[in-house]
């Protein structure tokens, strides 16, 4: 049996969590549920709004469905406070729908770290926004990172 893990690892600091969080958001920006599995103890639990997850295999699951609906999905995820082995995330993600309508999703997380670097539980909250093409952020081209988000959508 090989023994997992994914630095950084808890206790946090200000630097090796937003590490963490910026992993995550590349991670997730792969829209690859396969890579982005590993993240998480085999054991995850997870709440996503309304639904409740445990382990790797659900986890693939639903990111499957998740990405199949959200199409030209794009994250960004900030760093909102941390703790020894507990992170919370505020983020933005942008997607359209079957009938192209975009959205803009609003969103906090809280996640727990085991001691080896991998998440043992994430919760997340949002909500979805419509917005037209022009108030689009993170158009095609466009770094994440680099778009300016003011204080009135923090």
């Amino acid at each position: 049996m090989t023994s997992e893990s994914k630095p950084p690892f808890p206790p946090f600091t200000l630097e090796t969590a937003t590490k963490k969080v910026k992993a995550a958001q590349d991670a997730w920006n792969t829209k690859n549920p396969e890579v982005v599995q590993f993240a998480y103890t085999p054991d995850s639990i997870w709440r996503n709004r309304d639904t409740f997850l445990q382990g790797r295999d659900e986890i693939v699951k639903f990111l499957r469905n998740k990405w199949g609906v959200e199409n030209g999905y794009r994250l960004r995820k900030e760093l909102f406070a941390f703790t020894d082995n507990k992170i919370a995330v505020q983020f933005w993600y942008e997607w359209y729908d079957e009938s192209g309508q975009w959205w803009r999703t609003y969103g906090l997380e809280d996640w727990t770290f085991a001691d080896n670097g991998l998440m043992r539980k994430r919760q997340m909250s949002g909500n979805d926004v419509r917005i037209s093409d022009d108030e689009r952020w993170f158009k095609d081209g466009v770094d994440v990172n680099s778009v300016d988000i003011s204080e009135k959508h923090w």
